[in-house]
C-alpha cells in the first residue's frame, strides 16, 4: 500500500555553547521551499512493517573519541510509530478522542553509553517525525555524566521554533529562544527510515547534531553544507560535508526498505570522533518486556552496557 505525502519545511534545534567566541562567523541562508521539498510516496509494505504493534531495536558497537581518547561505547536506536498530538506534542493517551489532535509519527529513541575513566557518559536523543513527511514536531536531546546534566527541548509552532535549553554549566545557563526553519541534521536519521529519495540533496543549510554541538562546546546555527547518496545495489551511503566547520557525516543504510541503518562515521577536524556499526536488530513490543523473565532478550541485542 503506497501512502503518499509531502515534505515541508523541515526543523531546527540549535543551543548556545560555553563560549559564543568559539562561533564560526558565517550563518547560512535557509535553503528555499523548493530545495527540500519532493512529494514522494511510503514505500510499499510501510504499513505492515511499522504497524504491527512493535518497535524496531537495533544495537550499535561504537567508538567514540572524547577529550582526545578513543572510547569504546555502545548505542540502541529503538524506532516506533505512535499517535502524537500535534497542539501538546506529546504521546495521546487517547487517540480516538483526539481526532483532528492526532498526528502519527515516527519516533526514534538514541541512547549512547562509554566510560571516561572513572566516570561514565550517557546520550539521549528523541525526534518525532511525522510519517507524513511534514515539519518535525519536537526533539530533545540530554547529555548526563558525572558532572552534571544538560537538556534541550525544540517545539515546532507557527512561525518557527522554541528551543529551550537548561544547563549546570553556568556559561550557558537556561535559554528560551525562537529559532526559523532549516533542516535538521538530527531528524536525518527519522527520514531516512520514511524514504531517503526523499531527503534534499546538493548544497543547503543544516543545523549540526546537538550531540555533536553539546560535546564540542560549540554554539549551535546552521551552517553551509552539501548532502550527496551514493546508492549501492545493497546498501547506500548518506554524506553530509559542513563548508564552515570542521563536521563530516556518513550514514550506510540497506538500499531497500526498510532503509535499516547499518552504521555510521562521523569526522571533526579530519579524525573521527564516533563510529558505529550494526550489532544485532529485534522487533518487539518492548514496553511490555519489563518483568525480569525478559530480561534474557538482552542477550539478543548483545547489549553490554
Amino acid at each position: 500500500m503506497k501512502i503518499p505525502f509531502s515534505f515541508a519545511l523541515f526543523s531546527a534545534l540549535i543551543f548556545s555553547a560555553q563560549n559564543c567566541s568559539e562561533h564560526s562567523g558565517k550563518t547560512a541562508e535557509p535553503p528555499t521551499p523548493d530545495a527540500i521539498m519532493a512529494p514522494v510516496s511510503l514505500p510499499e509494505g510501510f504499513n505492515e512493517y511499522w504497524y504491527a504493534g512493535k518497535a524496531e531495536l537495533c544495537t550499535y558497537e561504537v567508538t567514540q573519541e572524547r577529550y582526545g581518547e578513543i572510547r569504546q561505547a555502545e548505542q540502541v536506536n529503538v524506532f516506533v510509530t505512535e499517535d502524537f498530538s500535534r497542539a501538546k506534542q506529546v504521546k495521546l493517551d487517547d487517540p480516538a478522542a483526539a481526532p483532528t489532535d492526532r498526528v502519527p509519527v515516527l519516533k526514534l529513541n538514541l541512547i549512547r553509553r562509554f566510560h571516561t575513566g572513572i566516570y561514565d557518559y550517557s546520550i539521549m536523543q528523541s525526534v518525532f517525525t511525522p510519517v507524513s513527511g511534514l515539519s518535525t514536531l519536537k526533539t530533545t536531546t540530554t547529555v548526563q555524566d558525572w558532572c552534571g546534566q544538560v537538556f534541550m527541548q525544540n517545539n515546532l509552532e507557527k512561525d518557527g521554533y522554541h528551543l529551550r535549553g537548561f544547563s549546570y554549566f553556568e556559561s550557558e545557563g537556561d535559554q528560551d529562544l525562537r529559532l526559523p526553519l532549516t533542516l535538521l541534521e538530527d531528524e536525518i536519521w527519522t527520514r531516512i527510515r520514511l524514504n531517503p529519495s526523499a531527503l534534499p540533496t546538493g548544497k543547503l543549510s543544516i543545523i549540526p547534531s546537538a550531540i555533536y554541538t553539546r560535546l564540542r562546546h560549540k554554539p549551535g546555527g546552521a551552517q553551509n553544507a552539501e548532502i550527496k547518496i551514493e546508492k549501492g545495489e545493497k546498501e547506500s551511503d548518506l554524506k553530509i560535508v559542513y563548508t564552515d566547520i570542521p563536521r563530516a557525516l556518513s550514514i550506510r543504510f540497506t538500499t531497500a526498505f526498510p532503509y535499516k541503518i547499518l552504521g555510521w562515521e562521523e569526522t571533526h577536524e579530519g579524525k573521527i570522533v564516533s563510529k558505529g556499526e550494526l550489532k544485532a536488530t529485534i522487533r518487539s513490543a518492548y514496553w511490555e518486556a519489563h518483568d525480569n523473565l525478559h530480561a534474557p532478550l538482552r542477550d539478543s541485542l548483545k547489549l553490554r552496557f
